[in-house]
């Protein structure tokens, strides 16, 4: 719609305001409300966006194959991004052929947790050994003190478990994750924006993310934690759309077959058991398994999808919606994502739970038998009251963890960046490692934890339109990306005094390329934009999109740690706190 035509339209209801007819005016005391000027079934559950029949025209395809591939397209195009995003994951993951940065900790612990169910401590050169030998080394039965959940080291031993104990072997699982990861956000941003253009460039804009890539290809358990909650998000939606059909065929139909809202079926219809939602409490559950910081996304998102159906019975017509919800959906929305996390949690513990109490098993299983004899407690089974004290010993070590780091970042920082964290470094020499022989100098070979730059500074801009959007607008769509990424992000600033890191920020990078997306859709304009208005709006996209792809590209090498000469790695330290 043209500027014109919205002013056009506002005046237009303005005088409709202020003169209405005299008979609306008397029929409105007998409750007469006017007739929507559309369906409310197309509110609750809006159409997906269609290509102009000007742009199947442009290129000469005909009508039927136009259909065709709008048909396809809202599988064919997520699958080709996520194909793209899994070669460059993919290609050469096992280099580097080292131990880099966290790997250390999660890559063993995997490892024994497969083979022991608890971790262990392994020897100081354990590294080189299992490098050495193809990972044919033997595993200590010392039981080790761990402060993560074990989710995330199982699910990085399962990739050990089908290729081996070695860097591909242990890289496995997050690559394939971050890969799905790039899937779910083209669906997911597809569903949010009613278009499958918006949903595939959401994906491959994280697709081309430098710490989404960079995570993707190394064995830390915060890129399974991304990809849990990305997944807990997509069945929300899903739930969503659902349970916004569920309303919209309940609504009774006037003579005229439009549906309109109704104040009792939408404060009485019963949405049913809601599969999508316990389905989002297991991601929820597994989330938490793998770190704690899961838990405040169990919160946010619950009460997202609570006012999510506060919205959709308010849309279907209720005059109480909160009480609506709280009599129809909030218990079930409790059921399904309060128990069902905390029992998937309990359940990843398995291993640990089945190890020997006699002191030979996984740290502080026979803590209840011993240091926890007595007390009011001991009604409780001695696996949960020794977990609980585990957990509680955690606890007490994440909340005083201060201990200084070269790479430690403060959360104001990471938005623009200020310090991404070198997981890998070397200097070869010419002719070594992959140095050219002619590089004159030492070669540099880093793998830094760096999101592609003018992705991330776009995406400032990107969160101040969505922030306005949903505060301006009232835009779920809006407001749904703002709770991702306050609940993956503001947490930490309680935190500022902990030694914390820029790569915690990978939870919340899907929904900063949604928001990158939703505003380059706003960049494109609205449907019935002027053609001027679309060129121009084309254009600007366009360039957007491609610097951030020219972006990823240039930092291609401190990427994947290739050895490139010293000056070409200082000519990519644009800031001096990125060395």
């Amino acid at each position: 719609m043209t500027s014109t035509a919205s002013s056009t339209d506002t005046r237009q209801g303005q005088a409709t305001e202020k003169q209405p007819p005299s008979w609306q005016q008397r029929l409105r005391r007998f409750g007469y409300t006017a007739r929507p000027t559309s369906d409310v079934r197309d509110r609750l559950v809006p159409p997906y966006a269609q290509p102009s029949p000007r742009i199947w025209a442009a290129f000469g395809v005909r009508h039927e194959i136009a259909e065709r591939i709008t048909r396809w397209s809202g599988w064919g195009g997520p699958l080709l991004v996520t194909l793209m995003a899994g070669l460059m994951r993919f290609w050469n993951l096992g280099s580097p052929k080292k131990v880099i940065f966290d790997e250390t900790y999660y890559a063993k612990d995997a490892w024994a947790l497969f083979h022991r169910g608890y971790e262990v401590n392994w020897d100081k050169n354990a590294n080189d050994l299992i490098l050495q030998n193809s990972g044919h080394v033997s595993i200590p039965t010392d039981a080790s003190y761990v402060v993560h959940p074990p989710v995330g080291k199982y699910v990085i031993g399962l990739g050990e478990w089908m290729f081996g104990f070695n860097p591909f072997g242990w890289r496995f699982m997050t690559a394939l994750l971050g890969t799905l990861s790039v899937l779910l956000l083209c669906r997911i941003g597809r569903r949010l924006f009613r278009s499958t253009f918006l949903g595939c460039l959401a994906g491959a804009l994280m697709a081309v993310d430098g710490l989404h890539f960079v995570m993707s290809r190394t064995s830390l358990l915060d890129g399974v934690l991304m990809f849990f909650v990305l997944a807990a998000f997509g069945c929300l939606v899903v739930d969503r759309d659902r349970a916004r059909a569920r309303l919209a065929a309940a609504l009774p139909a006037d003579e005229d077959g439009v549906v309109r809202p109704d104040a009792h079926t939408a404060e009485t219809t019963r949405l049913g058991w809601r599969p999508w939602r316990w389905v989002a409490g297991l991601m929820l559950g597994l989330a938490l398994g793998t770190k704690w910081s899961g838990l405040y996304v169990i919160a946010a998102f619950c009460v997202m999808a609570v006012l999510w159906d506060v919205a959709s019975r308010r849309v279907a017509g209720a005059r109480h919606p909160y009480t609506a919800v709280l009599k129809h959906d909030t218990g079930i929305t409790f059921l399904a994502t309060v128990p069902v996390a905390i029992v998937t949690y309990l359940v990843s513990w398995t291993g640990w739970i089945l190890s020997p109490t006699d002191g030979t098993g996984g740290y502080f299983r026979n803590w209840a038998a011993t240091d926890g004899k007595g007390g009011s407690w001991t009604f409780l089974p001695d696996w949960l009251r020794s977990l609980w004290h585990y957990e509680h010993e955690v606890y007490q070590f994440h909340v005083g963890l201060s201990s200084p780091h070269t790479y430690q970042s403060n959360p104001w920082s990471w938005l623009v960046m200020g310090r991404p964290v070198s997981f890998f470094y070397e200097s070869p020499v010419p002719g070594k490692d992959g140095c050219p022989t002619d590089a004159g100098e030492k070669c540099a070979r880093e793998v830094l934890a760096l999101g592609t730059p003018l992705l991330w500074w776009a995406a400032c801009f990107a969160i101040a339109y969505v922030l306005w959007r949903w505060a301006f607008r009232r835009d779920w769509r809006a407001g749904a990306i703002a709770c991702g990424i306050a609940a993956g992000y503001l947490p930490w600033f309680m935190y500022q005094e902990r030694t914390i890191f820029f790569f915690y920020a990978i939870i919340f990078v899907p929904f900063l390329c949604l928001a990158v997306a939703m505003m380059i859709g706003a960049i494109l304009g609205p449907p019935g934009a002027g053609e001027r208005r679309r060129v121009i709006g084309a254009a600007s996209a366009g360039v957007l999109v491609l610097l951030i792809a020219w972006n990823f590209i240039y930092f291609w090498p401190i990427y994947t740690g290739q050895a490139i000469p010293i000056d070409s790695w200082r000519s990519r330290m644009w800031l001096d706190t990125w060395v």
